[in-house]
């Protein structure tokens, strides 16, 4: 999950399942991660994007995670968010999916797109949107609201062609009226 999430960033889902579905194969222990060449790692995931990067955090992460918990990935989010390229967006989904903890939302583009849309924050910050989000939503709704805004930001409220007319939230979102 932490490695899939990590690769997520600024890249589309269908590209992450294509790559992981190779890498997971080929590395199947968070050793495998830390040992493996920089290069060869970079070169295993090169389209997903900033590489470079990723390929770094993947390594020191799973370096951390076996000098430093035990070869076994944190389940809080304090220690999630010490690895390299995990923030909260990353640490939410670990703990949600991986644990069955919710600590907050995970913000992504979809997330972020439509609580915009929808007037429901001004910030532009992941992290401060998370945080407006967490605020006005039940806790024990924000896993379900983080899946349910990511699935319509797919499907309906797309970045480039929303579907609006068609859209169930039509008739409360300002974006609509704007249109």
């Amino acid at each position: 999950m932490i490695i899939a999430t990590i690769l997520s960033a600024q890249c589309t889902d269908k590209k992450v399942n294509e790559v992981t579905r190779v890498l997971f194969v080929k590395y199947r222990k968070v050793q495998d991660y830390a040992n493996v060449d920089i290069n060869e790692l970079e070169s295993d995931i090169k389209s997903t994007g900033f590489y470079k990067k990723k390929a770094k955090y993947l390594k020191q992460s799973c370096k951390m995670i076996i000098d430093t918990f035990n070869s076994k990935v944190p389940n809080t989010m304090a220690d999630l968010l010490r690895l390299p390229g995990v923030a909260r967006k990353t640490a939410n989904i670990v703990l949600s999916n991986a644990y069955g903890i919710v600590e907050g939302i995970a913000v992504d583009t979809h997330v972020k797109r439509l609580t915009q849309r929808l007037n429901l924050t001004q910030s532009k910050s992941p992290d401060k949107i998370e945080f407006d989000l967490m605020k006005i939503i039940p806790r024990g709704e924000w896993h379900a609201i983080n899946c349910l805004l990511i699935d319509h930001g797919r499907k309906t409220c797309t970045a480039r062609k929303p579907k609006c007319l068609t859209c169930v939230l039509n008739n409360l979102c300002p974006s609509f009226y704007e249109n």
